[in-house]
């Protein structure tokens, strides 16, 4: 049964203009601790690509925020839900507590696909009751 459905387009130049003005504490507020250690390897060897990636997971954490029905409020954090890659490539979402203990107590399971162009990050969340 479905418990919720949240999308989200992202502005990758939005991103990259709050990058500019904030430098990595904007990346730092919004990236989990793996997130944040692929971020910096991404930008690292493709400052654009890095870019990119910030931009998916911010649209990714948006799309998950409204399948849940919490938005950014209590348990639902930028850090406490990370985006991140199977090893076939395959998104898929982390929590940490306290989301985690709220997301399971409620009996549910996420889905997640991202994709960017050039000038757009977007992302798609289902969210299922188990």
């Amino acid at each position: 049964m479905i418990h919720g459905i949240g999308t989200d387009i992202c502005d990758v130049r939005r991103i990259a203009a709050t990058f500019e003005r904030q430098g990595e504490r904007f990346a730092e507020r919004v990236l989990g601790p793996t997130e944040l250690e692929v971020w910096r390897k991404r930008g690292a060897r493709w400052p654009k690509r890095g870019i990119s990636y910030l931009a998916t997971r911010f649209s990714a954490k948006e799309a998950f925020s409204k399948a849940i029905g919490l938005g950014m409020h209590s348990p639902m954090s930028w850090r406490a839900c990370e985006i991140l890659n199977a090893a076939s490539g395959a998104p898929y979402i982390q929590l940490h507590d306290p989301l985690k203990r709220w997301f399971e107590a409620q009996g549910l399971r996420a889905h997640v696909t991202v994709t960017d162009e050039s000038e757009y990050a977007a992302s798609f969340v289902v969210v299922e009751k188990a």
